[in-house]
């Protein structure tokens, strides 16, 4: 049995997690809780370092009372990116000191890629079109030929920070997300706002600016629900083009929006009404977790993946179509 230690940290959730193949074994977890307005990165890393010991600490004991011990870790995994650079630094510094601690293999593992492979182990979906959205990332994936291929993405900003935005014009505590989705729940009118759908790509800066200005002539709950609606119906559209153009009948989402009940509801009719399936994990695999960490840093272990302490270096722009999938299609 292989056993991996995780390490998340890309931006305000600081988390580590022991899984091994058949299950999760422990996790813990830190929140970096900004004041007001959205998360700084200093701040958030600052966060991190002051909390690293306890987590991993934590997560460590949580295994112990399962019967794992620390010799019992065959390698330690953390985000290499992408994410707010002083954060994964922090995050990074300590998974290297770990390593060399515990004498085991490092993996640095791509962020994104590991929203993908959660989902996929915690539904058992098998090869599905990818929605993955999150504060900073909104983009359309599907695996083709040894990678994961970005259909669409956002051209400017991703969908969660388009949320979070307004929530912060409106005065509200981050995150901005799910307040937004409450509000929207008690609208009933829908506002005009600008649909910025280009061929597979999206734009979410506008919509922002929009719901700004109509926030002066409409009831706050109809903006709300008008901003969602139109946010999300254009992550459909792009989603249900690439199940067309792929002929694929299964949908992942994924990332921490993935978590708003009115975008599941529209991925779940659009994928019925093609007689798809649609999967969406618990969600707490939905935000950033060390589990998810731990998990891609065991499929790149057992494929025979490491990363040496000088290619360790972090990427705060590190795209998943640069990442060669090896753990999947062994047999090809």
């Amino acid at each position: 049995m292989t056993l991996i230690l995780g390490l998340e940290g890309t931006a305000w959730n600081l988390s580590a997690a022991l899984v091994s193949e058949e299950r999760v074994i422990h996790e813990a977890e830190s929140t970096y809780k900004p004041l007001y307005g959205g998360i700084h990165p200093r701040e958030a890393a600052q966060h991190h370092a002051s909390e690293l010991k306890n987590v991993v600490t934590q997560a460590l004991r949580g295994a112990k009372k399962e019967g794992f011990s620390l010799d019992d870790i065959d390698a330690v995994a953390f985000s290499q990116g992408p994410g707010m650079g002083p954060c994964i630094r922090t995050v990074a510094t300590a998974a290297r000191a770990l390593s060399i601690s515990l004498k085991t293999p490092l993996i640095g593992v791509n962020h994104c890629i590991a929203h993908i492979e959660i989902g996929r182990w915690q539904c058992g979906t098998k090869d599905p079109v990818v929605l993955y959205v999150s504060g900073a990332n909104s983009q359309v994936l599907a695996y083709r030929s040894g990678r994961y291929r970005i259909l669409g993405e956002t051209l400017d900003i991703g969908i969660g920070n388009a949320l979070d935005k307004f929530a912060r014009y409106l005065g509200l505590s981050h995150p901005g997300g799910p307040k937004i989705e409450e509000l929207a729940s008690k609208g009933t009118e829908y506002v005009y706002m600008p649909y910025v759908v280009k061929g597979m790509d999206l734009s979410f800066s506008g919509l922002t600016t929009s719901a700004k200005d109509a926030i002066n002539h409409h009831k706050t709950e109809d903006v709300c629900y008008s901003l969602q609606e139109t946010a999300f119906a254009m992550l459909t559209e792009v989603a249900e083009r690439a199940m067309a153009h792929l002929w694929k009948d299964e949908m992942l989402l994924a990332g921490g929006v993935g978590a708003n009940r009115r975008l599941q509801q529209m991925l779940q009719t659009m994928c019925h009404d093609r007689g798809a399936k649609f999967f969406v994990p618990e969600n707490k695999y939905l935000k950033d977790n060390g589990t998810m960490i731990a998990y891609l840093g065991l499929l790149m272990f057992n494929s025979g993946e490491t990363t040496p302490i000088e290619k360790s270096v972090v990427k705060p722009n590190y795209r998943p179509d640069e990442v060669e999938v090896t753990w999947r299609d062994k047999s090809k």
